[in-house]
């Protein structure tokens, strides 16, 4: 299993009985609902996992649902499991971007107290920004995003131990003995290519056939751009433009959108691409960077 710094913040919320539900947020396949599976296992004796959009695309059994009497006679159809109580039993809603009916009733949930929850969703973020009747006195908020560079060192079997001492020499403007810093440096340039996401690290890990990696890789964009094409065809050509040109931008000295390039019209504003840009920072697909001086 890949070290997850975000392990500890999810483990401490299920043993604190805090009674708030966690919502973990984040883009496709970054491993949110694999780490709060793990997580939610060693702390509960029953756990259901309900994945909101097989049941779209299934039985829709929580499709209509208007209140908790409705939530617990859908939730009694899908499991056949012996439920507990608040205190082993927690109730994992994955992808619940699906029905956003259910973030509301969420509240109403946790104040009866029958059972702990925890949510997920890969498009959360657009959900969250478009609804307003969140119950944020009832969720708590938390961000994942793919592995960073000191997880994939971790996971490449490169010492924690090797880590704080770099992290201490750092903090003394100490270089790095040359043979570490070798090894850091082509880490780091396998990181590069192989990025963040947990299926595309472990195949990495696997196999080191970057190609297989570039496969994985390209399969969950594409992932990425299906879940754009659920918007109407106007925005969803342009979230794709400006998705495809972000490689490219990386790649220019100034490392900025040019408005214009998206659809090739000068005098493009980005006012013009709000909504677009907005879906992709709050999917989690791409990283806002504000205009910075150096």
């Amino acid at each position: 299993m890949l070290f997850r710094k975000i392990e500890p913040i999810i483990s401490n919320y299920f043993r604190s009985y805090n009674d708030k539900v966690l919502v973990v947020t984040g883009a496709r396949q970054i491993g949110k609902s694999y780490i709060i599976s793990y997580c939610a296992r060693q702390y509960f004796k029953n756990v259901v996992e309900i994945n909101l959009i097989e049941d779209a695309e299934g039985p829709r059994l929580f499709e209509n649902i208007h209140s908790t009497d409705d939530f617990y006679m859908a939730l009694a159809a899908y499991t056949s499991e012996q439920l507990g109580d608040f205190s082993d039993t927690l109730i994992f809603l994955d992808e619940i971007q699906e029905y956003p009916a259910l973030l509301t009733l969420i509240k109403f949930l946790r104040q009866e107290g029958r059972y702990r929850y925890v949510a997920s969703g890969s498009l959360l973020g657009v959900t969250l920004k478009k609804s307003a009747s969140i119950p944020l006195g009832s969720i708590d908020i938390l961000k994942m995003y793919p592995l960073d560079f000191e997880e994939f060192l971790i996971a490449n079997d490169f010492g924690a131990d090797a880590i704080d001492a770099m992290r201490e020499n750092f903090k003394q403007l100490k270089s790095m003995p040359d043979g570490v810093h070798n090894r850091l440096m082509d880490l780091y340039k396998r990181y590069l290519l192989v990025g963040g996401l947990p299926e595309a690290v472990n195949k990495f890990l696997e196999t080191r056939d970057l190609i297989q990696v570039r496969a994985i890789q390209q399969t969950i964009s594409e992932l990425y751009k299906l879940d754009a094409a659920k918007y109407d065809r106007e925005h969803s050509l342009k979230i794709g433009r400006i998705y495809s040109l972000i490689p490219s931008n990386m790649e220019n000295k100034k490392k900025r959108v040019v408005y214009r390039d998206i659809e090739n019209i000068k005098g493009k504003r980005s006012s013009d691409y709000e909504e677009e840009i907005e879906y992709l920072i709050s999917s989690g697909i791409a990283l806002q960077v504000r205009a910075i001086s150096n």
